[in-house]
């Protein structure tokens, strides 16, 4: 699996250009892009690095990537990350990782968004297999939980010996549905509730989709009609 990740992330690296303002993603398959993007900077590219978790900056700043902020940048040339799975429609469930709010504004400030994965992340129908991850407030976040399940999901709060603590210091709802049939529509109603805030869908925001195969790499790019 992880050979699989590898060639994912290091295809993707090739869409890089000497002098881009970079978003860097958050989980196991980026983490191989992003030792990649450090190999391009120790052979002389002039490359910005714009993180989406505390724990991506350390790796980037361990690799001497430079890195930036937003505020700083305005604009990206292109944002390499990961997903936890990825439908035929290119809508994605992100935020297993826990950095789904930081990932989804630099997805939306990205001139080009590239999602790398290993074909266990491809599926027909998203929330078959992985939890939808919901980012929300701490203030009554029980009462939050009562409404989101109201959608028609069981919400688990995340954490063994206390919650997970998110780089905004906010919590984690993983919400299991038996499918999701209309995701914008469900994003819509999520994003309705007070003290969500924000959750693992992520539609119409990437441009290509690079998965890693048994037997290589295969691209997918969005079209017109995928939208």
């Amino acid at each position: 699996m992880d050979e699989m990740k590898k060639r994912a992330a290091h295809k993707a690296v090739e869409y890089v250009k000497d002098g881009m303002v970079l978003g860097l993603g958050t989980g196991s398959t980026t983490k191989y892009a992003i030792e990649e993007i450090g190999r391009l900077v120790s052979e002389g590219y002039e490359l910005i690095g714009v993180p989406t978790s505390l724990e991506t900056e350390r790796q980037a700043r361990s690799l001497n990537i430079p890195i930036s902020t937003l505020e700083k940048v305005k604009r990206l040339d292109l944002t390499i990350d990961g997903a936890d799975e990825v439908d035929p429609q290119f809508q994605l469930i992100k935020g297993l990782g826990g950095a789904l709010l930081r990932e989804k504004i630099i997805a939306y400030h990205s001139d080009l968004e590239i999602i790398i994965v290993d074909h266990s992340k491809i599926v027909d129908k998203l929330g078959i297999k992985t939890p939808l991850p919901v980012e929300v407030v701490p203030f009554s976040h029980g009462r939050t939980k009562e409404a989101i399940e109201e959608l028609g999901c069981k919400a688990t709060l995340r954490g063994e010996s206390g919650p997970f603590i998110t780089d905004n210091g906010n919590y984690i709802y993983d919400c299991k549905f038996d499918g999701i049939d209309n995701a914008k529509m469900l994003e819509l109603k999520l994003d309705s509730i007070p003290g969500v805030v924000e959750n693992g869908l992520f539609l119409e925001m990437s441009s290509h989709i690079v998965i890693g195969t048994k037997d290589g790499v295969e691209i997918r790019e969005r079209t017109d009609q995928d939208c």
